[in-house]
């Protein structure tokens, strides 16, 4: 389903190897995203995805926690950055740091974040060894609109994979990784189509309220 929306800007939010992003970029170069990705920015300057969006000649950005007083300070200064880029949608790409309040509130709508969980199951850390000690039969990934509630704000989308005896927290990470490859472009894709919006605290996409696990096929 295509439209004719305008092409939008993404700002993309790392703190690890960006394996995401790089699904996010290459599909932005393929063209299968309306979008182009305008920054990238992480708080840990050592972070590889950094270099992933210099190879794309996207400005790559790092701030220092430490340089600044709180919480709030650190993130006023990156809304600032952020904004320069006049973003349609923050992507939280594995980016690992709690954020205040003012800055979900400013950008409450246009932010989505990927979570390595069947949500509402598992919200926070350690979300692979909690399901395999649950002894859970599935588990799985959810992409979510970002509220003020953490890993807590209303399911776009999410992918399930099985989760076998013998598999230990790395192998059940990999699994889910590669379903996270495959559904975050494709959220990124309908928002920059203007198909999924948040109203009233839920996920719409093509006009119709998501369910709390989000868009399911029938």
């Amino acid at each position: 389903m295509k439209n004719n929306a305008p092409q939008k800007n993404i700002v993309v939010l790392i703190s690890g190897s960006g394996s995401n992003l790089q699904a996010i970029l290459d599909a932005c170069q393929n063209q299968h995203i309306n979008a182009s990705i305008k920054a990238v920015f992480s708080n840990k300057a050592e972070a590889y995805g950094l270099e992933r969006a210099r190879t794309s000649e996207v400005p790559a950005h790092s701030l220092d926690p430490k340089s600044f007083e709180s919480r709030e300070a650190f993130d006023r200064e990156l809304m600032q950055q952020i904004d320069a880029y006049q973003p349609d949608l923050i992507v939280l790409a594995g980016y690992m740091r709690i954020l205040s309040a003012d800055f979900v509130r400013h950008y409450l709508g246009k932010m989505i974040n990927i979570h390595p969980s069947l949500l509402p199951k598992y919200p926070g850390l350690h979300t692979h060894q909690r399901a395999i000690d649950a002894k859970d039969k599935e588990h799985g990934t959810s992409v979510h609109f970002v509220t003020e509630e953490l890993d807590g704000g209303p399911v776009i989308l999410q992918a399930k994979v099985p989760v076998f005896a013998e598999d230990d927290a790395d192998e059940l990470a990999s699994r889910v990784l590669t379903q996270e490859h495959q559904i975050y472009p494709l959220v990124c894709q309908w928002f920059c189509d203007d198909r999924l919006v948040m109203k009233e605290g839920c996920a719409e996409l093509d006009g119709n309220t998501l369910g709390k696990h989000g868009y399911a096929q029938d």
